[in-house]
């Protein structure tokens, strides 16, 4: 006779198969799984823009000049998402996209976080959340972008004075793709819903 007949023997005990996911296993929610892959398909869009200027942009020059796509990626995103989470979206992106290889210079961290945030705050202070004032804010971030590039190039010897033309044809080059960019980045943007509060 047992002692105690409520308790089975260890024997008879056994556990329920594991049915979930690696997914499921990390207890996240619809929405949180949602964010998490609008942020991978952000860096897997940020990474095709690498892989076209570096293989077929770099080779297409236009009065000497040519697309910065990753910058334009890089800053519309980080409007498009506001000062909490672009601020800190622009600093780790500059930095990898220094660390690709494809930035120019050391320099190009500081000066896109640096122009991320300000034009975030220009966007968000004066301006309504609409295309048309995401893409001027993003326009003026790039032109700023390009011209520091001009500036610190001139003060290190890197470049010369006459090619200001060139680095102006890459700004026009920019803006241009601004629109198409846009479009791509908003869809991906729109998934798990906006988390804009103004």
């Amino acid at each position: 006779m047992k002692l105690f007949p409520w308790r089975k023997n260890a024997a008879e005990f056994k556990p329920d198969p594991k049915t979930a996911t690696w997914a499921k296993t990390l207890h996240l929610t619809a929405l949180q799984r949602l964010r998490l892959g609008k942020w991978a398909l952000y860096g897997v869009c940020l990474l095709m823009c690498l892989v076209v200027q570096d293989v077929v942009m770099s080779r297409i020059r236009l009065f000497g000049g040519t697309t910065d796509l990753v910058v334009c990626g890089i800053l519309l995103i980080t409007i498009l998402e506001g000062t909490e989470v672009g601020s800190l979206f622009v600093l780790i992106s500059s930095c990898l996209y220094y660390f690709s290889g494809s930035a120019p210079g050391a320099f190009s961290v500081g000066l896109l976080t640096f122009l991320g945030i300000a034009a975030t705050l220009l966007r968000q202070m004066y301006l309504h959340r609409s295309r048309g004032a995401i893409v001027v804010c993003t326009a003026l971030a790039v032109v700023a972008y390009e011209l520091g590039l001009f500036v610190v190039g001139l003060f290190t010897g890197l470049t010369i004075p006459s090619r200001l033309p060139s680095f102006l044809v890459t700004c026009v080059a920019c803006i241009l793709t601004l629109n198409p960019l846009y479009s791509l980045i908003y869809k991906i943007g729109t998934i798990g819903g906006t988390t804009w509060k103004e």
